[in-house]
């Protein structure tokens, strides 16, 4: 099966993953169209309009950990410091969050993003609060916490040297190599049972890569940048994330091969999820991309899904059903089998934890 992506009658704004801007109609907002005000946020050559800029919002909420009781994930808590994200990975199951800020969860999530600056402080102020009990905080869970515009704000950074000074434990997924950038932080934590760190592999294809995640790193620096954490005895997860059928579920064995080269802690795999507005925007990606077996694919999804684009139910979500997905748990199980992966996920030491003062000076008692 022929893995990279075919030329279409209409093409998406080179380096970027969504084919439109469309706003959704769940809450009653109004139609973007290219025209009128989106014609002042591209870039114009010979008075044309070109490619679209990123712009950054800086916002100052008041809080930044969000504490969730879904009964399906193993975390508790969360940071996002960043809203909207760069990578423009199509199959983002976080673009529907843009449509609640009168934004498109298209272009409009990978080009209006949004910066919480303040989140080390107002994470300060909530450690340092009587009866805090820790938990490991999850970073990643929504928008990448090292997609490119970390480079400039440094805030994942500085929320780990926080944590790092308060022996707060903390597990972070990316799909970026820009976490080496952290590795003197990560080395320390690691020796302290404080961090672990997941990395997502999608395909082993640049091009595929390219057109699904468009400004995300290459399959080769994540995969090099898991071997340089697993060097560095920082504990290890590679995911397989998303798998799209009748795409990306041809790498399967070879990237569990990859992984164990690394050689990573453990492994897994994740089917991909189509949530509110993604279902559209996946369907006008593949129409774009693969307009050959657009049909197929979304068919097969149907039928992982019970009949549907997506399964939203807890316990559900994450399972996909039917013959399709049994031989792919199949097939991963057989390839994890054949590999060296031991399949250990860190235990992180919450024991340790210190609550600091608000002065920035760790409390004495």
């Amino acid at each position: 099966m022929p893995s990279r992506p075919h030329p279409a009658h209409h093409e998406v704004e080179r380096g970027r993953g969504a084919p439109s801007n469309a706003v959704p109609q769940r809450f009653g907002l109004a139609e973007r169209l290219a025209d009128g005000d989106w014609l002042d946020e591209v870039e114009t050559i010979d008075g044309a309009a070109g490619r679209r800029r990123t712009t950054v919002t800086e916002e100052h909420p008041r809080s930044i950990l969000t504490f969730n009781t879904s009964p399906d994930i193993g975390f508790d808590r969360s940071i996002n410091a960043y809203r909207g994200c760069e990578h423009g990975c199509i199959y983002c199951f976080a673009r529907p969050t843009h449509a609640y800020h009168d934004l498109s969860p298209g272009l409009d999530f990978e080009t209006k993003l949004f910066a919480k600056p303040g989140a080390a402080q107002l994470l300060r102020k909530t450690l340092a609060k009587p009866g805090y009990a820790p938990r490991p905080i999850a970073m990643g869970t929504n928008t990448d916490p090292y997609q490119p515009i970390e480079g400039r704000y440094r805030i994942t950074r500085a929320i780990l040297e926080l944590c790092l000074e308060v022996r707060h434990p903390v597990t972070i997924t990316t799909k970026s190599d820009r976490v080496l950038h952290d590795l003197d932080l990560l080395e320390e934590m690691a020796r302290r049972r404080l961090v672990a760190v997941g990395i997502s592999v999608t395909s082993l294809d640049p091009r595929l890569s390219q057109a699904l995640e468009p400004r995300a790193p290459s399959p080769a620096k994540r995969l090099a940048a898991l071997a340089r954490l697993a060097e560095a005895g920082v504990p290890t997860h590679g995911m397989i994330s998303p798998v799209i059928p009748a795409i990306t579920d041809e790498f399967i064995e070879r990237t569990v091969a990859r992984l164990a080269e690394a050689p990573v802690n453990s492994a897994g795999w994740i089917m991909m999820r189509l949530p509110h507005e993604v279902a559209p925007l996946f369907r006008e990606w593949l129409d774009v991309h693969y307009p050959d077996r657009a049909a197929k694919v979304m068919a097969l999804v149907q039928d992982m899904r019970g009949g549907r684009d997506n399964e939203h139910r807890f316990h559900e979500r994450f399972k996909p059903q039917g013959a399709w997905a049994d031989m792919l748990r199949a097939r991963f199980r057989l390839a994890l089998k054949r590999s060296s992966i031991p399949q250990r996920r860190a235990e992180l030491d919450c024991s340790a934890f210190r609550p600091p003062s608000l002065d920035g000076q760790l409390a004495l008692f």
